[in-house]
């Protein structure tokens, strides 16, 4: 999937500039695309070039002028045609903690123990995120009222996505640190 898929799919939420497309990727999108502010405007720059997003000028008073970035005709015609194309196959995991776990028995097991323990507060932090989001998008509704009147589930859907994913980062990193502080203790 391409960057500029995913930016298309945050404009579908309306205008934005590049640091609130930014911010929002790193609230929400980020639980299934990543990508650095740096990356998020050179996209940006080449999709308005390719007429897929039109950009306007907001000037600004004691801050530097910001660009609002909104997708064009062209732009939701390239979407729709790449959400009409079968997808890719799975996303395989690539995981480099995964690796020093399996070399466990080999290697530094305090510097594995610690890459874990930082994992599942990531985990943590990142469930409390996608928490308040939820609640924000569910705005009062119950969760079978967003979804049967919502005008867009799609975020929701992948929100619960991520959250899912993250609810297992947290188990099994809870499940490996219990798994090694007891092998530690005999």
């Amino acid at each position: 999937m391409a960057l500029r898929n995913a930016l298309m799919a945050a404009l579908l939420d309306g205008e934005a500039s590049g640091y609130d497309l930014a911010k929002g990727f790193d609230a929400s999108v980020a639980n299934y695309w990543t990508a650095t502010p740096q990356q998020l405007y050179r996209e940006l720059d080449r999709m308005e070039d390719e007429g897929l997003v039109a950009a306007r000028v907001v000037e600004q008073e004691r801050r530097p002028n910001k660009r609002l970035f909104s997708l064009t005709a062209a732009g939701r015609a390239a979407l729709h045609a790449y959400t009409a194309e079968p997808p890719a196959r799975p996303t395989a995991i690539r995981d480099e903690l995964l690796v020093k776990v399996r070399c466990l028995d080999d290697g530094d097991s305090a510097a594995v123990r610690a890459a874990i323990a930082e994992r599942v507060a990531l985990a943590t932090d990142k469930l409390a995120r996608y928490e308040r989001l939820r609640t924000r998008l569910l705005a009062g509704r119950t969760e079978e009222d967003f979804l049967a009147g919502a005008d867009r589930v799609g975020p929701y859907l992948t929100l619960l996505r991520g959250m899912a994913f993250e609810r297992e980062n947290l188990h099994w990193g809870e499940l490996a640190l219990d798994v090694l502080d007891r092998r530690a203790a005999r």
